[in-house]
C-alpha cells in the first residue's frame, strides 16, 4: 500500500488491515477511483469533498480538501462546502454539475434525470459511472473512518462544523 501512489497507510485502510484481502481489493478500487478517472483531478476532488461533507468525515475532508486545492479547486468553494453554503462556481458549469450531482446522490440515493444527463453530455457514459462510483466509495470511505475512530495525522487540523447524529446538508446548486 505505501509503495502506491498513497505513499502512506492512512485512512480507512488502518481499519482494512484486519483484513488482508480486503485491505488490498480495497486499495486497488481506491487507487483507479482517486487517480485514475476520466474526470480532471479538481473535480474528483470536489465530489470527494461533497461527500466527506455529508457524511461528516473529518479525515476524509482534510486529506482531500488539500489534495483539491493542489489540483486547482478554487479554495472558495471548498469553503462553501464545509460551512454547507451555496458554492460560486464563477461560471464554471462542470463544477456545479458535479457538485450537484454529488450532492443529489448523497443526500438523496439518486439523481435527478437533468443532472445525470448533463453529466452523460459532458464526460459520457463512462464519466457517469465513475463519478457515481468515485461518491459511493468516498462515502464507504467516511463511513469507516467515522465508524472506526480513525484519527487524524500528527499535525492536521480540521474545522468542520458538524452536529452529532445530524447529517451536512449543502443548498442545491438550481
Amino acid at each position: 500500500m505505501v509503495s502506491g501512489p498513497r505513499k502512506t497507510l492512512v485512512g480507512p485502510l488502518r481499519a482494512a488491515l484486519h483484513n488482508p484481502v480486503l485491505a488490498d481489493r480495497w486499495q486497488r478500487l481506491g487507487r483507479v477511483l482517486r487517480f485514475e478517472t476520466s474526470l480532471p483531478t479538481h473535480l474528483n476532488e470536489l465530489a470527494i469533498l461533497v461527500t466527506a461533507r455529508r457524511w461528516n468525515s473529518e479525515l476524509e475532508w482534510a486529506i482531500h480538501l488539500g489534495d483539491a486545492g493542489r489540483a486547482g479547486l478554487d479554495p472558495a468553494i471548498g469553503e462553501a462546502i464545509r460551512t454547507c453554503s451555496l458554492p460560486d462556481f464563477k461560471g464554471d458549469e462542470a463544477a456545479r454539475e458535479i457538485y450537484e450531482f454529488a450532492r443529489q446522490l448523497v443526500e438523496t440515493g439518486n439523481v435527478a434525470d437533468a443532472d445525470y444527463a448533463a453529466i452523460v453530455a459532458r464526460w459520457g457514459e463512462v464519466g457517469a459511472v465513475e463519478l457515481t462510483a468515485v461518491i459511493g466509495y468516498y462515502s464507504m470511505v467516511a463511513m469507516t473512518l467515522n465508524v472506526h475512530r480513525i484519527p487524524l495525522p500528527q499535525g492536521m487540523e480540521v474545522s468542520l462544523p458538524i452536529q452529532d447524529g445530524v447529517l451536512s446538508k449543502m443548498p442545491a446548486a438550481g
